[in-house]
């Protein structure tokens, strides 16, 4: 997007801007900075994907070898909870100014 005070941009280069700016925002080997309102998102989803997956492959685990179903989703729920939990504290970097 062009302001009204600009001169008219060629065809060919009046997306590559905002492509730019998108690659940028989602490049995998961009530092982890905070995004607005000091949360780090993008770093609080990272660390703490692998262990949601790793509990919840666990609790298909459990199904699978014919475990009860209450039996199984009897850890769901701490599962959740931790991951929640870990990710509120990595998105606000609740210990930032101890370390």
């Amino acid at each position: 997007m062009r302001s009204p005070g600009t001169a008219p941009a060629d065809a060919d280069d009046e997306g590559k801007g905002e492509e730019a700016a998108f690659d940028e925002e989602f490049d995998p080997d961009a530092p982890l900075q905070p995004d607005s309102g000091g949360r780090n998102r993008k770093r609080a989803v990272l660390a703490v994907l692998p262990f949601l997956g790793i509990g919840l492959f666990t609790v298909l685990l459990l199904l699978g070898w014919g475990l009860e179903p209450l039996w199984a989703f009897a850890i769901l729920p701490p599962i959740l909870f931790c991951s929640v939990l870990a990710y509120i504290v990595f998105s606000s970097d609740f210990l930032e100014d101890r370390t």
